[in-house]
């Protein structure tokens, strides 16, 4: 392991039994062989478990959609790749030379992806008390952070009006672009369009609100909100 290896190691107080796991969490898949897209997708579903019972802990009188806002708040691209620089993750990662120099190194999506791979890496090596703590520890100020009451968290499609409101932009548009399955059982998928900002997003749902509010996430995402 390279010497950066470690001081990234000492930053997140832990120490792999198998090197080659970080070896792969810090690997993008631009710099070939084994990369962290199959790490990323574990440390996700880690990322998302560690949280939602947290929140679930934290707020015992929160709805489900209440606590499913406030997860979206803490797992998002955007909060992932904040917490990838404070840790300076960029620096350590392996990309192939196109990713080189575009400054791949500082983009939000790939330093997201790195961090929650390392997650998963973790779990690999140390179980899943190894995972959570290390992900307890990274969000620990924001957890001690968040309001008393989980309302004061606005929901994705208000969170999108605010923005464009303050840009003064139109207002997003929603259609319902396809609805499957029996009566009791559908699934709706959704289309949300910027005009302004020549921007879609397209997400599915149980209910076409909880469409609408999945495309509205996937559009801050999209802006960077």
């Amino acid at each position: 392991m390279s010497a950066d290896a470690g001081a990234l190691l000492r930053t997140l107080g832990y120490a792999f039994r198998d090197p080659a796991l970080l070896d792969s969490a810090l690997t993008h898949r631009s710099a070939g062989g084994v990369n962290n897209e199959r790490l990323e997708y574990l440390g996700d579903a880690v990322l998302g478990l560690v949280i939602a019972e947290d929140l679930y802990r934290r707020y015992p009188q929160a709805s489900e959609g209440e606590l499913s806002r406030l997860r979206a708040s803490l797992v998002r691209k955007q909060t992932l790749a904040e917490l990838a620089r404070d840790l300076q993750l960029g620096e350590y990662l392996r990309l192939g030379s196109g990713e080189l120099k575009s400054g791949g190194y500082r983009r939000d999506s790939i330093l997201a992806d790195a961090l929650e791979a390392i997650f998963g890496a973790v779990y690999l090596d140390g179980g899943f008390a190894a995972s959570a703590g290390l992900i307890q520890t990274l969000y620990a100020e924001r957890l001690q952070n968040l309001p008393t009451e989980p309302l004061a968290i606005k929901d994705p499609k208000t969170q999108l009006q605010e923005y464009l409101q303050s840009r003064h932009l139109h207002l997003p548009e929603y259609a319902v672009v396809s609805v499957r399955g029996d009566a009791h059982d559908q699934i709706f998928e959704v289309e949300c369009h910027i005009v302004a900002l020549t921007q879609t997003t397209r997400a599915q749902g149980s209910s076409r609100r909880r469409a609408e509010q999945q495309a509205a996430q996937q559009m801050l995402e999209q802006l960077g909100v």
